[in-house]
């Protein structure tokens, strides 16, 4: 039947025209098409079929999920590569809580997503009544905001409000909770255009005089650096942080979440910092006399411990959240604002550029005696390392490179040359495997003219394959990387590191073979033993027509270096076991 005939059957409301809003849930449905969604992700079910029943009316696409934890790990990497909230859905009970670890991701990231859930009906609340949670309770910590829609007359402003919370200020996740009698209700009210609250009013420019202050700092300063983190990205300030680098000679030092703000092929770029950072970007933070940090929350795994960090350095920290600054490192010069806002204002105070010739010659010396290489004999299992230089190689510069969590998510972080931003999705301050997979799909949807090639671990994968059955459904053209090593790698690393090599529930050696897997669901798979075959097999799945799965053994033995231990000095990295 076709929703035009839907439309007419004699169980429709005869007065009914497509487009009327009757429902609470067509005013939900109604509020996510004045918004602009294009795509959803859920899972569908009980409490949250009014909602469902009324999407089939809509243009907007909706991509079953396998689970609902991939739901919210697709409409997060949609919201990543595109910029604008991505939303999911979930019935009551179980498809909620399924939701949380991507609701929690998110929220660690500051990535714009709506999870609207479905519950039981108002009446029924507080009695145990059949799939019920308290959905609004549970992620309340979790969430930028969230509410519990109780009328139908107001649902619809509701879902509205939410999706504009998701995308100001600070990004981040919102929740709509839609008791099934509110959406089943009738109603009249077209919600209009996602509307903040009066009371929302995030921050644009910083102070004046603050920043007159850090620009005199700046342009005194001997050894500077600018630090730019996830703000840079979400705030669309790539462009003006490239700019202002340039025109006064300043190195660039990326955070995880900031990689691709500012490109790597570039003479000022030192890449990545932190605990697997590189050892120049690290040598360069322990070194500097002034920091431009930008977007930055200053993480434990950006920082090392906190009083090694960056000692000598004046600090100026620019956020949008001012419950950032100073939070972990003292800032000398807070400015609290938007990115590009604020880094315009910058550029506007700088009588003149610092004095930085020698500074980079010291900056280059640092590349030189701590480049990124391995050893890679052709005796040996495949690197890891090579495997991801080659899958660049043969890839644009705006491909979108999804991963997991473990060795496998540093190697792609380490040596991918990444030159373009909203082009790594991965789950950063969470940390969640299994993110790999389902990311690829939602970034998929939102870059489908783009490659899009997801890294994983034969344990991430694991975590998530399930989402392997959407990309087949949908005949996606994605590549799965699986850096096979027979165990959870970093968990291994860890244990040869710091508990006297014994691996406790951290080897997989009973995993199946991924490429017959891949078969089974109807993917493609491919399998890599040896260096001969990599470059044939990787342009083989970058050419395949659909989603493929390359399962590469890779040295069981290899391991993530540069690495600072866990509350360590950044300028005291470990290039080798021996050294940790």
């Amino acid at each position: 039947m076709s929703k035009e005939q839907a439309r007419t059957t004699p169980e429709a409301d005869e007065e009914s025209t497509t487009g009327d809003i009757e429902t609470g849930a067509d005013a939900v449905v109604r509020a996510l098409e004045n918004a602009g969604v294009e795509h959803l992700f859920g899972v569908q079910g009980g409490a949250i079929m009014p909602v469902y029943d009324a999407l089939y009316y809509s243009d907007m696409t909706h991509v079953t999920m396998a689970h609902e934890q991939g739901a919210a790990h697709a409409a997060d990497a949609y919201g990543i590569v595109t910029g604008d909230p991505g939303v999911c859905m979930a019935t009551s009970g179980p498809g909620a809580t399924n939701l949380v670890t991507g609701i929690a991701d998110a929220s660690m990231d500051s990535d714009p997503l709506i999870a609207l859930t479905g519950q039981v009906p108002t009446e029924f609340v507080g009695n145990d009544a059949f799939q019920e949670t308290d959905t609004i309770g549970v992620t309340a910590p979790i969430t930028k905001a969230n509410t519990f829609a109780d009328d139908a007359g107001t649902v619809g402003t509701d879902v509205g409000t939410a999706f504009a919370l998701a995308e100001s200020g600070r990004q981040g996740p919102t929740l709509v909770d839609l008791p099934k009698d509110v959406t089943n209700d009738q109603t009249t009210e077209d919600p209009g255009a996602p509307t903040l609250p009066d009371t929302y009013n995030p921050p644009e420019t910083a102070d004046p005089d603050a920043v007159s202050d850090a620009a005199d700092s700046l342009a005194a300063a001997e050894k500077p650096v600018i630090l730019a983190g996830g703000g840079v990205i979400k705030a669309e300030a790539s462009d003006e942080l490239r700019r202002f680098a340039k025109a006064h000679d300043i190195p660039v030092i990326t955070t995880m979440p900031g990689t691709g703000s500012f490109p790597e092929d570039h003479e000022l770029s030192l890449e990545i910092a932190g605990m697997h950072g590189t050892g120049y970007a690290n040598m360069a933070i322990t070194v500097t006399d002034c920091m431009l940090a930008i977007g930055t929350r200053f993480d434990d795994r950006l920082t090392g411990g906190v009083e090694t960090f960056a000692p000598d350095a004046e600090i100026i920290h620019v956020d949008i959240d001012p419950a950032e600054i100073s939070k972990n490192i003292e800032a000398d010069h807070p400015l609290v604002g938007d990115a590009k806002a604020v880094l315009d204002q910058l550029s506007d105070a700088m009588v003149h550029s610092p004095s930085t010739e020698a500074w980079l010659e010291q900056c280059e010396t640092w590349k030189d005696e701590y480049p990124m290489d391995y050893a890679a004999p052709e005796d040996e299992p495949v690197k890891p390392q090579y495997v991801v230089e080659v899958f660049d190689e043969k890839t644009d510069d705006d491909t979108v490179v999804t991963t997991g969590v473990g060795q496998h998510q540093m190697w792609a972080w380490q040596y991918w040359t990444w030159t373009e931003p909203r082009t790594w999705v991965t789950s950063h301050g969470l940390g969640t495997m299994g993110y790999g997979l389902p990311s690829a799909i939602g970034a998929k949807f939102a870059a489908p003219d783009r490659d899009v090639v997801c890294f994983d671990g034969d344990g991430s994968f694991l975590m998530t394959c399930q989402e392997l059955s959407v990309a087949v459904r949908e005949n996606l053209d994605i590549v799965i990387v699986i850096l096979n090593n027979d165990a959870i790698g970093m968990v291994r690393q860890w244990q040869d590191a710091f508990f006297g090599e014994r691996h406790m529930a951290s080897e997989y050696p009973w995993i199946p073979e991924f490429d017959t897997l891949a078969d089974a669901f109807g993917a493609r798979g491919f399998r890599i033993d040896t260096y001969d075959e990599v470059e044939d097999v990787v342009e083989d799945a970058l050419e395949y027509d659909g989603p493929s799965v390359v399962d590469v053994h890779i040295d069981p033995d290899e391991n993530v270096y540069p690495m600072v231990p866990s509350g360590g000095d950044n300028g005291l990295f470990a290039l080798t076991e021996g050294q940790l």
